[in-house]
This record gives structure tokens, C-alpha cells and sequence, in this order.
């Protein structure tokens, strides 16, 4: 019976696979929990310096610091952000296909553009479509340090700085639950203000030195940390996505285990049926 001995060999396999996607689904699940909780961490921060950055931007200070004047976009600078490993379900897929289209605006407008990376995937997209990859930063592990953060972004702000690039966009991945991730695309600089509804007004800040070096340090401080917050967001993206996809793998190995059993038992019943039919055939003719 080779048809069944295949058979078997195939549900042997699949079997294989399905143990490997469990346990994937389990290791995924138990990072997961680390993961949104360094994010949730961080969230306070990110929003609060974001907050006082918005508010800078629409005050009148004495010092306008570069990152604040908005200018014509010739040059464009990207900051995209991706895992270093796959086996995440759609999760990149969908943030390069936000980034494409990003990259798409840009070119229909005649603005060049050029790419900083994060995660092995990102870097791997953007050398495939041709991209100008400046800097790039890979193996951030699931906890990420600020200190991998800071090189790689410090480039395209000097570049900002230079009036080399007019306008630094973020392209990644919000965590809105365990099912649900949705790529997003942000304008990092320059700071657009953002109103507040709970102030009716705005207010001018005493700075202590002074403006000039409160608000170069502050603003450096305010990328760097959403980009950091984007990429936490990100790993805890990436376990939620893997445990979903390796349960949906787990699942549909378990889907295609039955369907075989049922196809090999057909076939082991009808080699029955058919040995029997020979053996009271060649007795009949006895």
C-alpha cells in the first residue's frame, strides 16, 4: 500500500511542523507579555515630551530652533522601522506597502529621498527597491536600548541641520491590541504643533540657561524618543503578530492532519475492500 505509506510519511511531517508552530506560539506569547509591558513604560514619556514640544512650537519664543520653521521639501529624510526576523504574518508587509506609498507622494512631487533603517527586514526592503540607505541599525534584540536609537537618527538630523533634507518622516507599526497592529506614517520634523484642547491658551517657557541650549537638547531628546517608543511598538507588534500567525499555522496544520487521516483511511478501506473482493473472488472460482 505505497499510496498510504505516503500518506502516513505526510502526516508525520505535518505533525512536525505542528509541534515546531506551537511551541513558536507559546515563545511568542510569553515575550509578548515583556514586550507591551516596556512599552507601556515608555508611553508616558514619549507623550509628555511630545506634548511639550508641541506646545513650544506653537508659542512665541525667542529662539526659534531649526526643527520648529517649516521650509520648501526638496529633500526628504525616511525613518522606517521593521523587525530583524519574519514569521510575523502580514506585519512588514503592510508597513512597506504604507512606506511605497510614502515613497510614491515623494516621487510624484519630483523630492528625493533618502532611508534610515531599522530591523533586518527594513534594511533588506529598501536595498531591494533602491533605496539611499544612510544609516542603519539591525539585531535590536526584544528590549531595545535608547543607545542603539541615537546614531542612526543623529544622522539625518545633522543632515536636517545642513538643509540637506527639508522634512523627516517616521514610517511603523502602532500597537493597538493583541489582534490588531496598523502601520502608521509621522512627520517628525519639522514639529508641527499640535493643539491641545484641554489649554485655551498657549504660553511662552522661561529657560534656564537659556533657549538656545535647552531647546537643541530638548528637541534632539523629542525625536529620539519617539523613534525609540516607534520601535518598542514595534517588538511588541511582532510577538503579538507571530503568536497569532503560528496559532493560525498551528491550527491549519491540525485542519490538514484530519484531512489526511480521512484520505489515508479511505484509501486503507478501499485496499480492504479490495483484497477481500480478490480473496472471495478466487474462492468463487474454485
Amino acid at each position: 500500500m505505497a499510496v498510504g505509506k505516503e500518506i502516513k510519511t505526510k502526516i508525520a511531517s505535518v505533525q512536525n511542523t505542528q509541534k515546531i508552530t506551537a511551541a513558536m506560539e507559546m515563545v511568542a506569547a510569553s515575550k509578548m507579555r515583556k514586550a507591551q509591558d516596556q512599552m507601556f513604560a515608555t508611553r508616558p514619556y514619549s507623550e509628555r515630551i511630545a506634548s511639550v514640544v508641541s506646545h513650544v512650537a506653537s508659542s512665541n519664543t525667542e529662539y526659534r530652533h531649526p526643527f520648529l520653521i517649516g521650509r520648501e521639501v526638496k529633500r526628504a529624510g525616511v525613518i522606517a522601522v521593521a523587525t530583524d526576523r519574519g514569521l510575523c504574518g502580514g506585519l512588514n508587509t503592510n508597513m512597506f506597502k504604507q512606506a511605497l506609498n510614502l515613497l510614491g507622494e515623494l516621487d510624484e512631487k519630483g523630492i528625493e529621498f533618502e532611508v534610515v533603517t531599522f530591523g533586518n527586514k527594513a534594511q533588506g526592503f529598501f536595498k531591494r527597491i533602491g533605496a539611499k540607505i544612510v544609516a542603519t541599525a539591525t539585531h535590536l534584540g526584544d528590549t531595545p536600548e535608547m543607545s542603539q536609537v541615537i546614531g542612526p537618527v543623529q544622522v539625518l538630523l545633522k543632515e536636517f541641520e545642513e538643509g540637506n533634507i527639508d522634512v523627516i518622516y517616521l514610517v511603523g507599526n502602532e500597537f493597538v491590541n493583541t489582534m490588531t497592529q496598523q502601520p502608521k506614517v509621522a512627520t517628525l520634523v519639522p514639529v508641527e504643533p499640535a493643539p491641545d484642547e484641554n489649554y485655551s491658551h498657549h504660553w511662552d517657557y522661561i529657560y534656564e540657561p537659556d533657549a538656545v541650549e535647552v531647546l537643541d537638547g530638548l528637541l534632539d531628546r523629542y525625536i529620539e524618543a519617539l523613534v525609540y517608543q516607534a520601535i518598542v511598538e514595534n517588538v511588541a507588534c511582532e510577538m503579538a503578530a507571530r503568536m497569532l500567525a503560528m496559532k493560525n499555522a498551528t491550527d491549519n496544520a491540525g485542519a490538514m492532519i484530519d484531512e489526511l487521516n480521512l484520505i489515508y483511511n479511505r484509501e486503507r478501506q478501499a485496499s480492504i475492500t479490495q483484497e477481500i473482493s480478490e480473496i472471495v473472488g478466487g474462492a468463487a472460482a474454485v
